[in-house]
């Protein structure tokens, strides 16, 4: 791999062991994946963030850091809510545990602002270079925005922000973001709400997997987006797709839309994903809430009470600029969170039965909290929260 002088004198030890450690992660990645060079990077977002995944080992490889990150970089969610972990019931000596990891992150300089959807918080152009670990916000920059970013682990990501730069292959070569699989649907006039695009990432990931699927025949706005691909990376490995006409990319001549396979999902199989089972909680905001959901949350549930936990999780950021409408929401009972997630925090590891509005809770609350995961769309987790 080919380092220009300042990066040979970081991995030779000249910066710092912190920082020679983190050039060698980089280097070796590089190497691995056949990467010639290292290219500057405009943001990274690490994870690994919850003590309820990374534990006390990861915990104390944290405190051995000492360096400082060159580039904006932010968590993914935490275990708790900073602020109100109180209120979310969060164990103290977890929550103990919970403020060293963060006070770990802040000592290396990096924004305590905990999200799977940073790019709400600071603008993210077409074209940029990224080094972001949490599967749904790599699938949107890639597809969404036309970023570049590969789906980085905790490590690499947290890595790139020390040194400000990421190794040269994957995702941030053009060539290698084609599709190579198309996704055509029977009925795709069913699709309608963010709810139906989830299930059919959901459905649709699973026969994907790490593949790049080229959609054709449907028109999903952001919201629709988001929930799509966060879906598809839970239940497959999809980093990166292509909607025909919608997500940036396809408009470009060099955009190669005839693929070597084609996957046909029914709309009966995505109906399948849905039940009526009774749940003991409610759970939306996987990934964090959008500014416009969480206005449309609020008008939802004006003038009624929930009767059952029903737990709303945005970005700090988000929150902070829509007061109105969080305190609307939170008049009917609901609480809202930031920081934290259904599926990071232990806040939810109490109930059974768990209904979400996303195809990435439905994927992730049966492991990571040992419960049972219905999927509805946001009116019907409001009517089942409310009854």
């Amino acid at each position: 791999m080919q380092l220009e002088p300042e990066d040979e004198q970081i991995l030779n030890g000249e910066y710092g062991e912190t920082r020679q450690k983190m050039m060698e992660l980089l280097v070796g990645l590089g190497k691995v994946f056949g990467a010639d060079e290292l290219i500057p990077i405009t943001s990274a977002q690490v994870s690994g963030a919850s003590y309820k995944t990374i534990g006390k080992w990861g915990l104390e490889w944290l405190r051995k850091m000492d360096a400082k990150v060159v580039v904006p970089t932010v968590l993914n969610p935490i275990g708790m809510d900073r602020l109100r972990w109180k209120e979310m019931e969060i164990p103290e000596d977890f929550a103990a545990k919970q403020k060293e990891v963060v006070e770990a992150y802040e000592h290396l300089g990096i924004e305590l602002e905990c999200t799977c959807t940073p790019y709400y918080l600071s603008i993210t152009q077409f074209g940029e270079h990224l080094a972001w670990a949490e599967s749904s916000a790599v699938c949107y920059a890639n597809s969404v925005i036309g970023a570049r970013t590969n789906r980085e682990g905790g490590p690499a990501a947290l890595a790139a922000g020390i040194i400000g730069k990421t190794p040269f292959y994957g995702l941030h070569i053009f060539k290698n973001r084609q599709p190579d699989v198309g996704v055509v649907i029977d009925d795709p006039s069913d699709l309608k709400d963010a709810a139906d695009f989830g299930a059919l990432g959901y459905v649709a990931g699973k026969s994907i997997g790490n593949r790049i699927p080229f959609f054709t025949g449907i028109r999903p706005n952001r919201d629709q987006l988001k929930a799509m691909g966060a879906a598809m990376a839970a239940s497959g490995a999809v980093a990166l797709f292509h909607v025909d006409t919608i997500t940036p990319e396809t408009r470009f001549p060099a955009f190669k839309k005839d693929v070597p396979d084609t996957i046909e999902v029914s709309m009966a199989e995505v109906r399948e994903v849905f039940s009526a089972m009774d749940v003991d909680a409610v759970a939306v905001g996987c990934p964090h809430l959008s500014p416009e959901e969480l206005e449309t949350l609020s008008s939802m549930l004006i003038g009624k009470t929930v009767t059952k936990p029903f737990f709303v999780f945005a970005a700090r950021g988000v929150i902070a600029d829509h007061p109105q409408a969080v305190s609307a929401i939170e008049r009917s009972g609901a609480k809202v969170y930031a920081d934290t997630c259904v599926v990071v925090s232990p806040a939810l590891d109490r109930y059974d039965r768990i209904m979400v509005n996303s195809g990435k809770a439905l994927a992730y609350v049966p492991t990571m909290c040992g419960a049972v995961a219905r999927i509805g769309t946001l009116e019907e987790c409001v009517t089942v929260a409310t009854s």
